[in-house]
Formats: structure tokens, sequence, C-alpha cells
């Protein structure tokens, strides 16, 4: 047996249930009983072969209050959290560019890998880029040069390659798959630089065309069949980047919010559509939050705000705590990760461990401070991190070699299905708290009554823990670097 089919292998033999995609009302102030319940432990390993496998079945039974010298993993499920939307990732120009690269065989293993519930790690959202971001192979708009009218507005461009993989991942999804759009510059001659790349900012005069275009993208793409459930309002809009940016201030962002595209998505009949802010990193996200949800003509347009995880790239400590303040300002917000990746490529360095762990470590500190979501950078890239017409070669949990047709799976592949295969849209976080700093944890109540405890070893040693709920435990093992997914 190959590795790519092995890897869908364990994948299947690690399916669990799951809710339906409805928000669910979780089990808030109501006891859960461990009687009768076992739990099965999934686990991914370094220096192991264990990849999402089940390792143990176990049993809760009587263990009274806790003793000072063990370790334990306490969950609470009375008191619950947020409502969980999603995990996923973006569906790039490259990302699709590459797929169709690969023969017939390795596209359907990659659509099952990622989309199907049972037998991959079930995505269940998807991100994409309107025109041309860095991860495309050139520069590109929907419309000619100086269109104010928009009139030669066209997505002929995604046609060949983009628009049809968003297609069968909608369909390896069960039919569904909400879909956010995001730009990373408005057409050059709508910027004070005349330039897609490097930065500018949008001209006022051009506010309105520029709203309009995001219309038209959402109806040009639901006419060829793909439905758009939302939009961020800009792409990373503090960074002047040697690729497709545009500079908005806060204040700018608000005021294009409540004045232009609010308005026109409304007028457009495109009010139920999800208009997601910021969609920059942690470090500025409460100032940012702040200035346009305090404004109640702009907050009224806002369906959440969006983060990416770059404010130290050089892997030092990640801003968390940012992601807390705006959940504990605005509780009626959502708030989701938007973008994250590891970089820069080195085929060197595509089989280190780290890139899962950082995965890992990341998700469970935003999903503790309140975010509703979690999406990946590209799907997809080939074996140079690509393609990127301006060489910002990167990391992705799944690489395609376009030479030998076959998928590279990265440990963030598996350390992100720990969440997306076993907490499922509708899910409830419930309480859950490690004893011990090594241990990470998160938990969640999906819809179905199953309980999903992810559970991270950070450290370099094996580590015995009680899994305690309400005077009961199981008794667990934690292999160094691993991740672990308990469901009852």
């Amino acid at each position: 047996m190959n590795k790519a089919l092995s890897v869908l292998l364990l994948l299947s033999l690690a399916a669990c249930g799951r809710g339906p995609e409805a928000p669910g009302s979780g089990n808030s102030g109501k006891a859960f009983s461990t009687d009768g319940k076992t739990v099965t432990v999934y686990t991914t390993a370094r220096d192991s072969k264990s990849r999402m496998q089940a390792t143990a079945t176990l049993s809760f039974t009587a263990h009274g209050l806790p003793v000072e010298k063990e370790v334990y993993v306490f969950v609470d499920p009375t008191k619950s959290f947020q409502t969980f939307f999603g995990i996923g990732g973006a569906i790039t120009d490259a990302s699709a560019e590459t797929f169709a690269k690969l023969p017939g065989t390795a596209q359907q293993e990659l659509l099952k890998a990622y989309y199907d519930p049972q037998s991959g790690i079930g995505y269940s959202l998807a991100r994409t880029n309107i025109h041309s971001c860095d991860f495309s192979s050139g520069s590109y708009t929907y419309v000619a040069e100086g269109d104010k009218e928009l009139k030669t507005f066209s997505v002929e461009h995604d046609r060949q390659f983009r628009l049809p993989l968003i297609k069968k991942a909608i369909e390896a999804a069960g039919g569904k798959l909400p879909l956010f759009a995001s730009p990373w510059s408005p057409p050059a001659w709508m910027k004070d630089n005349n330039n897609m790349l490097q930065g500018g900012k949008l001209k006022p005069e051009f506010y309105q065309a520029w709203a309009d275009y995001y219309a038209k993208f959402i109806k040009a793409y639901e006419q060829e069949g793909v439905p758009v459930w939302g939009i961020s309002l800009q792409n990373e809009p503090m960074a002047t980047q040697r690729w497709e940016s545009c500079i908005y201030s806060a204040e700018d962002e608000r005021d294009f919010l409540k004045n232009n595209l609010g308005p026109t998505l409304k007028r457009e009949g495109l009010g139920g559509k999800k208009i997601i802010v910021w969609d920059h990193n942690r470090d500025l996200l409460y100032q940012r939050a702040n200035t346009l949800l305090s404004d109640p003509e702009a907050a009224k347009y806002a369906w959440g705000v969006g983060f990416h995880w770059y404010e130290d790239w050089s892997g030092g400590e990640q801003m968390y705590e940012n992601v807390k303040r705006v959940t504990e300002k605005f509780p009626g917000s959502n708030i989701m990760c938007t973008e994250a990746c590891n970089g820069p490529f080195s085929m060197k360095q595509l089989n280190d461990w780290k890139w899962g762990e950082r995965y890992g470590r990341a998700m469970i500190n935003d999903f503790n401070n309140g975010s509703v979501a979690w999406t990946d950078w590209n799907i997809l890239l080939d074996e140079v991190g690509g393609p990127n017409h301006v060489k910002n070669f990167c990391f992705a949990p799944v690489h395609g070699d376009t030479k030998s047709g076959k998928l590279i799976y990265t440990s963030a592949f598996y350390y992100i299905g720990h969440f997306s295969k076993y907490i499922r849209p509708g899910a409830r976080r419930i309480t859950s708290s490690s004893s011990r700093s090594p241990l990470l944890t998160t938990a969640f109540l999906n819809t179905d009554g199953t309980i999903a405890v992810v559970v991270m070893n950070q450290g370099d040693k094996k580590i015995s823990y009680n899994l305690w709920l309400n005077g009961k435990a199981a008794a667990v093992t934690s292999l160094p670097h691993s991740i672990a997914t308990l469901v009852f």
C-alpha cells in the first residue's frame, strides 16, 4: 500500500459521529453523565506511525477529588461559550493550478482527504481571493483599464482552474461549503500609487466603483454555481507588501464599510452576505475592532472580525490575549482566524514537526479566547511552495509534487485535522483545563451529544494524565510531541 492510500485509510478508521451543520444551543447548565460511555483516543505523534489513528479505548471510573501529584485534564460541559462555525483553508489560484497538474487519482485523494467528513478531515469552510493575490501566477483583475462603470467585468480568468476546484470541493464536502472571498488590491488605476503591488490607497473617487466590484464578484460567482457566504473587506489593510496590497486606516475601513460597501450589498440584494473586517494580525486587532464596531452605522454591516497570525513571523509568542480582548468588548460579534501559514518554504524543512505544533498551539489558544472559526491559507501548493508571482513561497498542509504526481502530507495537515474532523459546525465550546503546562487543551460539545477534547503535548516526555469529569476519570497516556482528540 502506498503512503497516500495509507493516509486515507487511517483517516477512515478515525471516523466518528458528527452533528448537523446548524448552530446548536449547547448543554450549558445541564449535567453530563459519563455512565456507559467509552473514550476513543485518536493520536498523531512525532517519532511514531500514528496519524489521527485510534490508539486507545478507555472507560470512566470513579475517581473522587483530584490528587495533587497526579496530572489532570478537567472538562466541565455545564459551562459553554461560543458556537463553532467551521474550519477550512483557502482555494487560491496557486492551489487550483497545482491541483490541475496532478493526475486524477491524486486529485480525488486530495478532495477526500480535506473535505470528506468520514474518510478525510472534514473541512467545513473555504476562502478564496477576489482577482489576483501573491499566490497567483500573475497580477490580473476582472475589468479593463479605467472601466469605472465596470461594464467589462468578467470572471473568465477563474473558469480555467479556480472555479472548477471550488465546485469539486463543495461536492466533496457534501454540497455545502461556506465560502468567503478577500481582495488583496483594487485595480491599479483605482489607487493613488497606480500599482496593484506595494501598498498604496484606494482613491476616494473610486470608493463606490470598488464597492460595486464586490457585488459584481458575488453575483458572477453565484451565476457560475458557486455560492458566496461572505467577504472580507481587505486582506491585510496595514501591510505594504511587494505583492498585491492596499492600505486602509481604521477610519478609512470604517467609513468605506458604512458609506459604500455595506449599503451597496444591501441595495444589490446581497444584504445577507457576511462582511468580515480587519483580516490582519492579532497585534492591532483590538484597536481595529474597537474603531469599527463602536460605530453603530459601521457595526450593523459587520458580521465579525478576522485575524491572521503573522504578528511574530520569527516564531515568538503569538498575541492570543488580543483575541480575548475583542471577545470581551464585543460579545455579540464573531471573531475568526482568516489566514495562517508557515514559511518561508524550504524543502529541507518540509517534514519538520514544528509546523504542525504551531497550528495546534494557535488553534487551541484562539478557540479558548473566543474564535468561532479558523481558516488556513493555501490548501495545496507545489513542490517549491508556489506558484507565486513574487516568489513569496510558503508551506501548505499538503504539497503536490507536480513531477511525480504524488501528494506530500505535512504534520500541519494532521494537527488541523484533530480539530476539523471531530469538532463539527454548531458545536459549543465548553470548559477544559490542564493541570500541567506542557498539556494544552480545548473542548467542544457537538450537536449530536458527543464531546471532543483536544490535548496537545508540547514536551519531550510522555505524560500520564486523568481525563476528569464530575468525579470520574479515564486514564490517558500522552506521547511526547503529540496531539490527541478524545471523543466520548
